[in-house]
C-alpha cells in the first residue's frame, strides 16, 4: 500500500498531478482543493495517498491531509459511490462544506456536483451521518498554501486545461467548454477556473 508520497511536482493537469519520487513519476488523481494547495512545478510536495486496486487496473488518489484522505475513504464506502465520484464530490464541495451539508441536511448543495442527482445526494446524507463522526477536515499544511488564482509559472492555455479537467469530473465537453469560458479571466490558473465554474454551476437534479 502506498500511503504517502514526497517528491517534486512534475505536471498538474486537473484532476491529475505527476509527482516524481526516487526517480519514479507517480500519476495521482486529486480533488481540486489539493491541486490548488500544491506548489509550482519543480517544487517539493507531500501527498497522503489511497491506492485503489481493481480488476481493470490500479489508481492512486492523493490528498493534502490525512483527514481529507479519511473523508474520501468514508465516501467510497457509501453505496453507489466509487473513487471517481468521490473525487468529483470533494472537488465540487470541499471537506469542510461537505461536513456542513451533512450536518444541515443540505441535499440541494450536493446536487451541483456532476453525477450527483437528488436521490444520490439524499442517500449520501443518510449514509454519511454516522460515518462522519469524529472527522475534522483541516487546511493545507504550512508551506503548501498559495493564493487562489495564482497558477504555476509558464502554465499555458489554462482555459483549455480547465475544460479537460471539467470533462474528467463528469461534464460533457460542450458544457465544460461553456462553463470554463464563462468564468475565465486573464491571470486565472486552471484550478481557479475550475473552482469558479463549479461554484457557478446550477443545481443538478436526477
Amino acid at each position: 500500500m502506498i500511503a504517502r508520497l514526497r517528491g517534486a511536482v512534475i505536471e498538474k493537469r486537473p484532476p491529475t498531478v505527476v509527482i516524481e519520487a526516487a526517480g519514479v513519476g507517480y500519476e495521482v488523481d486529486a480533488p481540486l482543493s489539493t491541486l490548488e494547495a500544491l506548489p509550482e512545478a519543480g517544487q517539493e510536495a507531500i501527498l497522503h495517498t489511497h491506492l485503489s486496486v481493481r480488476e481493470d487496473g490500479q489508481a492512486l488518489y492523493g490528498f493534502r491531509s490525512r483527514r481529507e484522505r479519511d473523508l474520501f475513504r468514508r465516501l467510497i464506502r457509501v453505496s453507489g459511490v466509487g473513487p471517481k465520484l468521490a473525487l468529483a464530490l470533494l472537488s465540487g464541495v470541499d471537506g469542510e462544506e461537505l461536513v456542513r451539508c451533512v450536518q444541515e441536511d443540505d441535499a440541494q448543495r450536493l446536487t451541483r456536483v456532476p453525477g450527483i442527482g437528488r436521490k444520490t445526494a439524499e442517500r449520501l446524507l443518510v449514509e454519511l451521518r454516522d460515518r462522519l463522526e469524529g472527522v475534522g477536515v483541516g487546511t493545507a499544511p504550512r508551506g503548501t498554501e498559495r493564493p487562489a488564482g495564482e497558477g504555476p509559472a509558464g502554465e499555458s492555455a489554462p482555459v483549455e486545461e480547465a475544460i479537460e479537467g471539467l470533462v474528467a469530473l463528469g461534464y460533457k465537453p460542450p458544457e465544460a467548454d461553456r462553463m470554463a469560458r464563462s468564468v475565465s479571466e486573464p491571470g486565472l490558473s486552471c484550478e481557479a477556473i475550475i473552482r469558479r465554474a463549479l461554484q457557478r454551476a446550477a443545481p443538478r437534479g436526477g
